[in-house]
């Protein structure tokens, strides 16, 4: 053990002496709690909870998942499955540093790294196959390293995991670049390769961590020289403000270009060059307008590129009533889009990226999970049979895991991440579950937030200010886009709530301070888009707050017949039931012109037996 020790004291002292932190040059405009800091109850809580018993501490197969850098995969990429797992996995331990999680991944990392290859790589491909492209080599070790990462940074500062991510890293350099080595827009399974590259975002953390310029220089090569994939520069065609769809030329690839542009946004933290901002916003701005759902998720099979099974651009934003559809919205995608918005956020503190991940949240994300916790559906629809597992995966000692199932959880993991974070001086409040969050203030002090509400089930939130000394202290509130009519008042003082933007609170807070919020939670109704195959029918949406309803045919036999609205300017006085007693978190009773029908969150709807949802409905 001493001998051990000194060891790893010896490898802490030589990283030192040859590379330390990067630091960025690009500042972050809101930054997270620290580990623990923030404490979910009630809503949210629960599915975090479901997941971590069920998937993270209940059927991943860890061993398993390992064992295939030491055996082989089975299939193309089959070798981010142990990445995925651990990454989500330390995001939770982060979270709620639970013991019992923390031994769990521990024991998988030193499975791990006991099957290092003798070149130094961590790879489900033997030395002389490397780099593999067609079976997903470079898209695996890119998930090693996040994991690994992951691991380091949020649950145990191991020599040994940032030892192996050098190396993991340095083999990388040998074997891609420019001639003679494998060009990295040359490897990959896809037609574009498109997958390789997202390896960048990894990369960028590593010398964040390390501080090797070497790192630096192969990021440059993948952004500045390569582009991002095989046949077209992504980069710089997200820099010229094209549309998703039309990036990647047949193969628009949701998921894999929103990984790769987070990765762009670590690059320009790093290079401060204005151009990789302007191309990471574009694309945002583009997301947000021509492929996100009325339930924060987007990606689909029609009319534009069926072949890439529901999984790439589609401008589904006015594609999602297409009938046609049979496949949309991966939960890759939403996963990675909500990752991205958070990235945003950060960067820029544009509340639009907030909005984003809320919507998402609370309709699209919780509307994936299975019942029993133990995975996500891999598509979602809006009308028909809800949830779809099939995909690309597999059985792994008797688990049936998909890249879904693995990143679903780490979307659950990144609620707690965002729900409220900090400014340079005070808090900043971004969801509204009930929680507590505690931080230390640039004067000493310690501020807590309580926040106590039933949302979204109603709007009443009540955010309690915990001192130790008066101190005047900005507090930061979002302001949902949704939220109409939003009332903010603090001891009798009244404040101006504007939708889409963040309310600024700064007073001399007295301990136990009392900031009321009463939000717009009106029903309203959603004009169905016009895309370009609606075959004459006309569809509606109802949205409360920020939570999608939907009419399920577990609950209404009568679930797709059309009806007529009953509504004044676009606001249905629609009725809460009590949803005690049933899986349903939120049931509403809807006027229509022959009477009420009964819908409820999109979230709670359980398709997984066969049964059928309506969530764009058919106006009579």
């Amino acid at each position: 053990m001493i001998v051990k020790r000194i060891t790893q004291w010896l490898l802490v002292c030589v990283l030192c002496a040859v590379g330390s932190r990067a630091p960025a040059q690009v500042a972050d405009v809101y930054e997270p709690l620290p580990p623990g800091a923030v404490k979910l109850e009630g809503y949210l809580q629960q599915y975090i909870t479901h997941s971590i018993a069920s998937w993270n501490k209940g059927v991943v197969p860890y061993d398993s998942l390992a064992l295939l850098f030491r055996n082989g995969r089975a299939f193309f990429a089959q070798g981010e499955m142990w990445g995925k797992a651990v990454r989500s996995g330390c995001m939770f331990y982060r979270y709620n540093r639970d013991p019992g999680l923390k031994k769990i991944l521990k024991q998988t990392v030193a499975d791990l790294l006991s099957y290092t290859r003798e070149n130094g790589s961590i790879s489900c491909s033997a030395p002389a196959q490397q780099p593999d492209g067609p079976g997903g080599d470079i898209w695996e070790r890119k998930y090693v390293m996040l994991a690994l990462e992951g691991y380091y940074t949020d649950v145990e500062a191991d020599p040994a995991v940032l030892k192996a991510l050098v190396r993991q890293a340095d083999v990388l350099l040998t074997q891609i670049g420019p001639p003679p080595k494998a060009r990295i827009t040359d490897l990959g399974w896809s037609p574009n390769h498109i997958e390789s590259s997202t390896i960048l975002e990894p990369l960028m953390r590593l010398y964040r961590l390390t501080g090797y310029q070497r790192y630096l220089d192969f990021c440059r090569y993948i952004v500045e020289t390569e582009g991002g994939a095989k046949g077209e520069n992504i980069i710089g065609s997200a820099l010229l403000g094209k549309d998703p769809a039309r990036i990647g030329g047949v193969y628009p690839k949701a998921y894999e270009m929103l990984s790769l542009f987070e990765g762009v946004v670590e690059y320009y933290r790093a290079t401060k060059q204005e151009k990789w901002r302007t191309a990471v916003m574009n694309l945002f701005e583009k997301v947000k307008e021509k492929e996100i759902t009325i339930i924060g998720n987007g990606g689909g099979d029609q009319p534009y590129h069926p072949a890439v099974l529901g999984e790439a651009w589609d401008y589904t934003a006015l594609e999602q009533t297409n009938p046609d559809i049979q496949r949309m919205m991966e939960t890759c995608v939403g996963v990675t889009w909500l990752k991205l918005c958070s990235q945003i956020f950060r960067l820029t503190g544009d509340a639009s990226a907030m909005d984003r991940i809320e919507q998402y949240a609370y309709n699209g994300l919780l509307g994936a999970m299975k019942p029993e916790g133990d995975g996500f559906s891999y598509v979602n629809l809006l009308n028909g049979v809800k949830t779809n597992r099939t995909g690309w995966g597999g059985m792994i000692s008797n688990v049936y895991v998909t890249c879904c199932n693995l990143n679903g959880p780490m979307g659950l993991a990144y609620l707690p991440y965002i729900a409220v974070m900090r400014s340079a001086s005070g808090p900043v409040v971004n969801l509204f579950n009930a929680a507590a969050a505690s931080m230390m203030l640039p004067s000493g002090n310690r501020l807590q937030l309580q926040i106590r509400s039933a949302f979204p089930q109603n709007g009443m939130v009540r955010i309690r200010v915990h001192t130790t000394k008066k101190e005047a202290v900005p507090v930061k509130i979002r302001i949902p886009s949704w939220s109409e009519r939003t009332r903010v008042t603090v001891n009798g003082t009244t404040y101006k709530a504007v939708p889409g933007t963040y309310l600024e609170i700064k007073r001399n807070w007295n301990n136990d301070d009392e900031i009321l919020m009463q939000l717009d939670m009106r029903c309203r109704i959603l004009e169905a888009p016009r895309g370009s195959n609606r075959k004459g029918d006309h569809f509606m949406a109802l949205r409360a707050g920020p939570v999608v309803l939907a009419r399920d045919e577990n609950l209404d036999p009568h679930y797709n017949e059309p009806v007529t609205l009953v509504h004044k300017n676009g606001v249905v006085a629609a009725k809460t039931v009590n949803a005690a007693g049933t899986h349903y978190q939120i049931i509403m009773e809807v006027p229509t012109a022959k009477g009420a029908v009964k819908m409820v969150d999109y979230a709670s709807v359980n398709n997984w037996n066969g049964t059928h949802i309506c969530t764009w409905i058919p106006d009579k």
